[in-house]
This record gives C-alpha cells, structure tokens and sequence, in this order.
C-alpha cells in the first residue's frame, strides 16, 4: 500500500508541536511494517533543507484565485528519516523560516494544497491513500472529488487525522474563489456556522477521521469548538488512536543528548548523574527534587498557572524544591516568569525558547514533569517523560488520561499522578503528593519508575491501526 501524508510539519524538517513529531515518526513505522509511506510538506527555509541533498523531482504552474504562481517539487535523496520526504516550493509564500504566524497564512496553506493536488495529477501511478494532517490540509479531500478537472484523484482513498480541533483555518465566503472552481451546490461540504471551515470540510468529506487519542475523539463530542454536532453526526467513521513516540530517538539507553545513559536496571544512577549535570547548568541543588514543564507557555497547557504554583508551592516548601521551565508562548506570561526568577533563583529557573537537547536533558534528569493542560488531545510529553523514568503529574483529560495511571490504582500498576482541575490548587496538591514520596516513600517513586519504562508507547502498534483503518 502506498500512503502519502500531507502536513504543514514535519520533525526534524520543521516542528512547531507534536503534530511535527508525529509525521516525523508515523511513516518510517509504515514503511516497516512493508508499506511505502512518504510524506509531502511546504519548503519552508529551514536548517534541514541547508544541510541535506535534494533533486528536483517537477515543476509546474496553477492558480490561487485569479493569481497565476510556479511552484517546484524537490525530494530528499537520502532517505535519511526513514521515508521519502518531498518539499514543494512556491515563491514569495511558503519560502519563509516560521511555520505559521503570517498575516497571509490562509494564501499559504491553500496553495500548497492547490499544488499538491496539480502534482498529484500527474503523477502515473497514484497512491491508495492521501493521509491529510489538521486544518492546514483539510480542503484536499474535498478539492480531489469535487472540483473540476480533479476526476482522476476521486477514487483515492482520504483519512484526516486531527490533533487538535481548536484551530480549525476559518476563513471567510469572500475568499471562495481563491479555491478551484467546483459546483456551487457542493458549498455546503465547506461550511461551518456560515465560514469556510477546512477543519469541517475534512471530516465531511474525508472517507475516515481520526484523532490522536480515544479519549480525545469522546471529548471531540461534547467540546470541539463548534464542531460538536459535527463530530457526533460523523462519528460512525471516526476513530481515536493513540500517538506512538519514536523510540529510534526517544530511548535513554542510546539517547546521545544525554550525559549518562541508562536503562530500566541503571535508572537510578542514570537519572542521578544526569540531574547533577542538568543543576549544575542551572546552579540548582540536585539533592532536591526536581519539577518541571516543557511545552507551549499558552492558556491550552494551562502555562498561566505556573507563576502561582511555583510561588505556592516554594512558599509551603521552602528550601525543599527545584523547578525549571521550558518553553515560549505568551509575552507576558514570559515576562512573568523571569521576573519570577529574579527572586526565586535559588529554586527556580526558565528558559525562554525551545532546545531540543535541553528538552531531551530534562526529561532525564527531572524527578516529575507537570501538565496541567486544558486541552491535551494526546500528548507526547508525558510519553517521553515515560520513557525516562520521570513522573508525569497530569489533568485528567483527553490523551493524558489515556496514558497515565494514578499511582494510587494498585490493581493496575499505577506510576503517575492524576488531578482533575487546571487550577494552581489542584496541582500543588499533587506536588505535595510528591513530594511526600521523595522525601518518606522513594520505595514507591523507584517502582513507579520501572512500571513506566516498562511501558510500550512505540509506534508499531498505531502505525498497524493507521493500515487496518485505510483499507
């Protein structure tokens, strides 16, 4: 079988959440179980697309709306990701550094879609499956059955796979015509709530939708940002599978970011040597235990919340505690932060960004990772903390639920740490919790860390799930 997966991300050609992880990983896992699965993306100016060797492989020419525009087609001649990997070019939109954040996001995105589909066309031999990933590809299954000139690509089978329902690329009826021409009465396939809603469309028109957890497809339900009625009509094809991580790269044993190595029998001194190095960074006592957050500093992760917890909880335990932050998001919940280390330095310390070894770093050398998030469709975090022996501390909901059992659940091996408000309260409450393990019961957080690398969250099982679902 032959799956193209179409995303606006990829790790590591460019990444901006967990949607890049999975489309870096899926594939290759695809391709092992004796599929051919490649994957097509924007040609974003990234560090990737300098370091690596590249044919071209088509060009061609088509419209955005009225507006003429070439675009070329290369592809990644070493097979270096573990699945051929094309980057389609257009000048002038998606040669740019950033993923997303430009005023002309929409013009983007379609016309990345628009080339896609005019490539695809030529193509002699078509794929079984075109595997769209989240809003910024959505218009395509409608765009391969209903508009004009398309006949060829309309018995191609399309799966949608959504990870995460709050952006959904709403754009106004105004810009209908920068879509290829189609048949006015099919404009219902487009609209949401009297917009054009790529999200929508994809579950309309795509022949299966998935989501990146079970919990979260349920969720989808009852909180899917208007599309609840929509996803409770559709659900007879729509499934929920939980995200895998890519244990090629997420493996302490041969993780080369890391300053010790270590496995299930050596976890405790590997943690130890690389919670030294990780304090001695960040001039912090490594005698204590150590929390911490990597992620996206906005409301969805409830990144609000940490200024307060950290303060409380360093408040009730003063001189007992450690926490260091990653991440970026908000400006003035950045500045918030590092004000807050102004004061609370002997304890508490922020990086501002995102670094790719510093994430690995921590997750080795932590003693509990915090998500408190609102919306979790699966999460990746708390699998990779999994991994590395660090206990997750995580609300219950969508993929987090999934994935972690509170260690009070004896009769299921429990190993984490589950509450169910993203409140500061409700978290500190679960610090305390942990705290009291590190400091009365280490008995228990050395069993819950065996449980947790014992666990398989690899992609082999999903990546079968994804081919039982296309065929």
């Amino acid at each position: 079988m032959e799956i193209l997966h179409i995303s606006a991300e990829c790790y590591p050609v460019a990444k901006a959440g967990g949607l890049g992880d999975v489309v870096g990983a899926l594939p290759k896992y695809q391709n092992r179980l004796g599929h051919v699965a490649k994957v097509v993306m924007p040609m974003y100016r990234t560090k990737f697309l300098y370091e690596n060797e590249w044919e071209l492989v088509h060009e061609g020419d088509t419209y955005l709306g009225s507006n003429w525009f070439r675009y070329a087609v290369i592809k990644e001649k070493t097979n270096t990701l573990g699945f051929d990997l094309y980057l389609i070019d257009i000048n002038g939109l998606l040669d740019r550094e950033k993923v997303y954040g430009y005023n002309d996001d929409t013009e983007r995105f379609l016309s990345f879609q628009i080339a896609f589909i005019d490539w695809l066309k030529s193509w002699q031999y078509q794929p079984d499956v075109v595997h769209c990933h989240d809003h910024h590809t959505g218009l395509i299954p409608f765009m391969m059955k209903y508009c004009f000139g398309n006949q060829v690509l309309s018995t191609i089978r399309t799966m949608v796979t959504i990870h995460n329902a709050q952006y959904q690329g709403w754009m106004e009826w105004s810009k209908k015509d920068l879509i290829p021409w189609f048949d006015d009465w099919k404009s219902g396939l487009l609209d949401w709530q009297g917009r054009i809603n790529p999200l929508a469309s994809a579950i309309k028109c795509a022949d299966q939708v998935t989501t990146v957890s079970p919990g979260y497809m349920e969720e989808l339900r009852f909180a899917a940002n208007g599309l609840e009625s929509l996803f409770e009509y559709e659900k007879g094809k729509c499934t929920g599978i939980l995200n895998g991580i890519d244990t090629d790269i997420w493996n302490p044993e041969t993780d080369p970011m890391l300053t010790e190595n270590f496995n299930i029998e050596t976890v405790q001194e590997g943690k130890e040597i690389n919670k030294m190095d990780i304090c001695k960074d960040f001039n912090l006592d490594p005698s204590l235990p150590l929390f911490i957050f990597i992620g996206r500093l906005v409301g969805e992760k409830a990144a609000e919340i940490l200024p307060q917890v950290v303060q409380d909880s360093l408040g009730m335990h003063q001189g007992k505690i450690n926490f260091i932050i990653l991440g970026s998001g908000d400006t003035a919940l950045e500045a918030s932060l590092i004000n807050l280390e102004a004061g609370l330095g002997d304890y508490f310390r922020c990086y501002i960004g995102y670094n790719e070894g510093l994430a690995h770093r921590l997750y080795a050398g932590a003693d509990f990772l915090l998500m408190p998030s609102r919306v979790e469709p699966c999460g990746l975090n708390q699998m990779y903390a999994l991994r590395y022996g660090t206990v997750p501390m995580v609300r219950n909901t969508g993929g987090l639920r999934d994935t972690v059992i509170d260690i009070s659940d004896l009769s299921n091996a429990g190993f984490g740490l589950i509450f169910n408000e993203p409140t500061a309260w409700d978290l500190n409450n679960s610090i305390n919790r942990a705290i009291g393990w590190y400091y009365d019961e280490p008995g228990i957080l050395q069993l819950a860390r065996e449980r947790m690398m014992a666990i398989d969250n690899s992609w082999e099982k999903s990546a079968a799930l994804y081919i039982q679902i296309y065929i």
